[in-house]
């Protein structure tokens, strides 16, 4: 298996509809709009097997001080990998020099993975609302 990354959005809906619902997130039920709103992010950075889409990580920024990275997820079949890692390591490569790099955790099961490349927990109660679900 040889992995190679990529600083693009060249993907289609297909295929970041089958990395999301390989790891159970609801957002891969909306392909066109999942790949709609990657292409709005400020940075994607993916992972390939060949043509497959098997890891991706997003971020917004100000352009300055703040980055948010929203999605950090590898496909299923390609956990233990190392894929992960390396999405996570060009993510702080990419904003080095920002003030703040900030992520949201939403399992608890990931911290111990964020905290070993410099998160920290910050115990923080993160909000959000989800409005009504629409096609």
């Amino acid at each position: 298996m040889t992995i190679s990354y990529r600083e693009d959005k060249c993907f289609t809906p297909e295929q970041v509809e089958a990395l999301f619902l390989s790891v159970g997130w609801l957002s891969g039920k909306y392909p066109k709009r999942l790949a709609k709103a990657l292409n709005g992010s400020d940075t994607v950075i993916s992972a390939w097997d060949g043509s497959r889409l098997v890891g991706l990580v997003n971020a917004i920024d100000d352009g300055e001080l703040t980055a948010y990275a929203h999605y950090v997820l590898v496909h299923s079949a390609y956990h233990g990998h190392g894929i992960g890692k390396e999405l996570v390591r060009r993510l702080k490569e990419k904003y080095r020099g920002y003030l703040y790099l900030l992520l949201l955790a939403d399992d608890p099961n990931n911290i111990p993975f964020y905290e070993q490349y410099g998160f920290t927990a910050t115990g923080s109660t993160p909000m959000m609302i989800m409005t009504e679900e629409t096609p």
